[in-house]
């Protein structure tokens, strides 16, 4: 008799268990096999889909906001802590480290940024500015977003070496060398 009450109490706990599973949308025979897609849901909650890295150097038009006050401070993907006042963006393709010239398309002001960290993660947006870049370049909180284009000026490529991007020769016209004395 107690051999059948044991028994009786594993299956009550081995039902509780299956009933539970079912309900939370554990179905162990096709996650364990590995051949079940993943649901509507668990497809929504995953992170950005990994983009490629932009390469190219080639110019870029689209939408650029500004970093939110709340990640003053906060670390970057480059590692370095997003500085409010300095000349940090944000974008989902452009290597790290790229330098760019960002240009506002209504005012026509522009500014040097450098890509120290991923984002901006909303659709049809292409750059994050540090709110310092995007005041020197006629964005404000009140707007918020504006239409620019981005001209990279160099572009780190994965094996350490360095590409020219089209605004390249365009910077070196502004910034005189060492060699160059006036005159």
């Amino acid at each position: 008799m107690p051999d059948i009450f044991l028994f009786n109490r594993l299956a009550r706990l081995a039902l509780v268990w299956a009933v539970g599973a079912c309900a939370a949308g554990f179905t162990p025979d096709t996650r364990a096999a590995g051949n079940a897609a993943p649901s509507a849901s668990a497809r929504q909650r995953s992170s950005p889909a990994k983009v490629q890295p932009d390469l190219s150097g080639d110019t870029r038009v689209g939408k650029a906001s500004i970093f939110a006050r709340r990640f003053a401070g906060r670390k970057m993907a480059d590692g370095s802590k997003m500085d409010p006042h300095g000349d940090n963006a944000a974008s989902k393709t452009l290597p790290l480290g790229t330098t760019a010239k960002v240009t506002h398309l209504e005012t026509g002001q522009s500014a040097i940024v450098t890509i120290q960290d991923r984002g901006p993660y909303v659709k049809g947006r292409i750059v994050d500015l540090s709110p310092s870049t995007a005041h020197k370049i006629g964005i404000t909180q009140a707007n918020g977003v504006a239409r620019v284009q981005v001209d990279p000026i160099t572009v780190p490529l994965p094996d350490g070496s360095v590409k020219a991007g089209v605004a390249a020769e365009e910077a070196r016209a502004e910034v005189p060398t060492s060699g160059d004395h006036g005159g």
